[in-house]
This record gives C-alpha cells, structure tokens and sequence, in this order.
C-alpha cells in the first residue's frame, strides 16, 4: 500500500470516529397527537381502542402509538396500527412484522408489494396473508419516512442513516391495517384498500415531513 493511500484512508477513520463522536439526533415530535386521527372517516367508526402492556411498550419503545379498530357500513372490522419513533435515545426502533409476527405464532402464507395513487402521493405497501391456526388475516403495511412510503426494512435503514446525516433526524413511522381473511376472499381486500385510501390522508396529516 502506498504512504499516499495509507494516509487518506487514516484521514477516512479520523474524520469518521469524529463524525461519530460529535453528531447527535434530534427527537422529532409528531406533527399532531396519533389519536387525532379521527373517530368517524367516511364509513368508517371507531369501536374499540387497544393498549399495550407495559411489557410490550418496553420492547417495542415507540414514542407514541395509536391501535384502534374500526368497522364500516357493512360491519366489516380493519385494524389500525400506528406506531411512531422520533428517534431520540429513548426512541427504540421499528420491529419488522417479518419478524414479529412469525414470533407470535403467525405464519406468512402470501405476501406481494402494491401501490396505490392517493391524493397525487404513490403510496408504495406490502399486501401480505398470515395463519395463526384456523384463523387468516390480510395485513397491508409500510414505513413512513419524511412523507415517503417504504416496504422493507432495509430501504428503512437506508432512509435512517441517510437523514441521519443529512439533518440528524432518525424519525419513522410503520403503519399497519389488517383484518380477517378467508380464503380467496376479495372482500377483506377491498376492504382494507378502501381503509388505506381513506386514511391515508388523515395519517399523512398527523406524522412529520
């Protein structure tokens, strides 16, 4: 290795650990509390709320989080999660459903990416189907990232670092929408796409740009 070659990866390292020692993310609060997401959207009514256990917040480490359950006309129940993480230092970071569904018991039958076209955003999700024995549930969900739509957790990671460095900022969002799913049933799909569509605005209106 040359002395030219040696000393500029030297530089690298230096200017790196003093990058790392310096730099600090800033907490990013929610642009409005999750439950003002509202009770009543179009056909939609809200008819239960759901809380972790402390157990599960001290895991999980979301800065705030909203899980509400809500049924249309038709009395069709869709599931709400949000779950937001300002990235601070008590902020813990966003748990994969990859992961933590199939570490409940659940267990991936199909899952496939899709876009929808909401209000002139392209909302980029993942449709997936999951078996926790006799019973299905269609989940659609995505991470959400200064008003961008995310479908992986490497993307996420991605966006993380990058803001990161740019405007030391770690906040992200994962948004997750479910409810039962028999076989073959188009029903809960559209269900959950009208949800999506629905909702999406409200959601947006609510996290940080």
């Amino acid at each position: 290795m040359s002395k030219a070659r040696f000393y500029l990866i030297y530089l690298v390292l230096i200017m790196t650990a003093v990058f790392v020692s310096v730099h600090r993310d800033v907490h990013v609060p929610v642009a409005k509390p999750l439950d003002e997401i509202p009770l009543r959207v179009a056909s939609w009514a809200q008819v239960d709320d759901v809380y972790f256990s402390e157990a599960v917040l001290d895991q999980l480490r979301p800065t705030d989080y909203l899980y509400r359950v809500y049924v249309n006309e038709e009395k069709q129940p869709v599931t709400l999660y949000v779950g937001y993480h300002g990235g601070g230092p008590d902020s813990g970071p966003i748990h994969s459903p990859k992961h933590c569904l199939p570490g409940s018991g659940w267990q991936a039958v199909s899952e496939k990416s899709r876009a929808l076209n909401i209000d002139g955003d392209d909302v980029q999700l993942v449709e997936a189907v999951y078996q926790h024995g006799d019973r299905r549930e269609i989940f659609w969900y995505w991470y959400q990232v200064r008003g961008e739509s995310l479908t992986n957790e490497y993307a996420l990671k991605f966006a993380e670092i990058l803001n990161s460095i740019r405007y030391q900022r770690r906040d992200s969002a994962f948004i997750r929408i479910s409810t039962i799913f028999q076989e073959a049933d188009s029903v809960s799909s559209s269900a959950v796409e009208q949800f999506v569509r629905d909702f999406y605005p409200k959601i947006k209106a609510v996290l940080p740009q």
